[in-house]
């Protein structure tokens, strides 16, 4: 499978948890999802007040330089960790 395959596989895998994970997971997830997709983060700091946006791009943006393969990389690592809790919980 090429990696590509594996990102979209992970991506469509991590909607299926049976849990809700962290904030700060959902961040990294998130962050290395727009990095792989998009790449650097395009779009200006949004605004104090906007504290979910403010957080989300603040992560994106906190990964600036990194591949898009690496990012890839990462996110099927990440996924792939939670995706074991998962079994583990339904144990």
């Amino acid at each position: 499978m090429s990696l590509d395959e594996k990102f979209t596989k992970a991506s469509e895998d991590v909607k299926k948890l049976s849990y809700k994970p962290s904030n700060a997971c959902l961040l990294e997830l998130y962050s290395l999802y727009k990095q792989a997709t998009v790449g650097d983060c395009d779009t200006g700091k949004p605004n104090i007040l906007e504290f979910e946006k403010k957080a989300k791009w603040e992560a994106w943006n906190k990964i600036k330089g990194m591949s898009q393969d690496e990012a890839k990389e990462k996110y099927i690592t990440k996924a792939n960790e939670l995706m074991k809790l998962d079994e583990k919980n339904d144990s």
